[in-house]
């Protein structure tokens, strides 16, 4: 009996999904099922499940099975006025987003640092995952001081959009005044949230948002998986 390589099982499922036989969100088959298909052994076919999530191609979902990732690489522009749903909008992709939790708590170092705010100033955090067409790109955290925007939550809540939030504190403009980012590979909680390999990477964004007159409003800090978006920094805006 000749045995398969497990190059042959990768190379095969990976043109199935060029040829569209294969479209991103489907689940492939089963073990047993792939096993017969390509008469491999379970090692085999195994080796060539990862190699696939590690390019990016397949995400593994413990629990749920194993399912073709979408190979739209996304555009994301970084630059003075950068705006989630604008930056997005145009790319046919349906964007939502999925709060994981919420709270006020005493500002960490680093956001106190970020907003200018005293040894014990409160901010509001909220932790989000973004989701592309139902495959999640990035999730994290933004604050917002207590002092300066009470009852932020309920507003965005109710407005649906940080722009129209901040429109109801008075605020009809802000920018982004920092922008500081780095990639590094994924940590195994964040690949689980992501439903992506461990081996990929991610992309770490922390930014501050100000007002015109440089007052910051917002510190961010959010994690993409880097597999799925590819950033661009765009100068000279206005």
């Amino acid at each position: 009996m000749t045995t398969i390589d497990w190059t042959y099982v990768r190379d095969a499922i990976a043109q199935d999904i060029v040829d569209g036989h294969l479209q991103p969100g489907d689940q492939i088959a089963t073990e047993p099922e792939l096993v017969k298909r390509y008469g491999t052994g379970r090692h085999s076919l195994r080796r060539a499940i990862a190699a696939l999530a590690k390019q990016g191609k397949l995400s593994v979902e413990q629990g749920r099975g194993t399912f073709v990732s979408a190979p739209k690489m996304l555009h994301y522009e970084l630059g003075k006025r950068t705006r989630l749903r604008q930056n997005l909008a145009h790319q046919t992709i349906d964007i939502s987003r999925e709060l994981l939790g919420s709270g006020v708590v005493i500002a960490p170092e680093r956001v106190r640092e970020a907003l200018g705010l005293g040894m014990e100033a409160k901010v509001h955090f909220a932790r989000r995952l973004t989701l592309a067409d139902g495959l999640p790109i990035a999730y994290g955290s933004s604050f917002h001081s207590v002092d300066r925007f009470p009852a932020f939550p309920e507003k965005r809540a109710v407005f649906g959009s940080v722009t129209e939030t901040y429109r109801s504190y008075g605020i009809a403009d802000y920018v982004r005044a920092e922008t500081t980012f780095y990639s590094r590979q994924a940590h195994q909680e964040e690949a689980r949230i992501l439903h992506q390999h461990p081996d990929l990477s991610v992309t770490i964004i922390r930014a501050v948002d100000a007002l015109p007159d440089g007052t910051p409003i917002s510190f961010s800090d959010v994690i993409w998986a880097a597999s799925r978006v590819r950033f661009s920094v765009v100068s000279g805006e206005t």
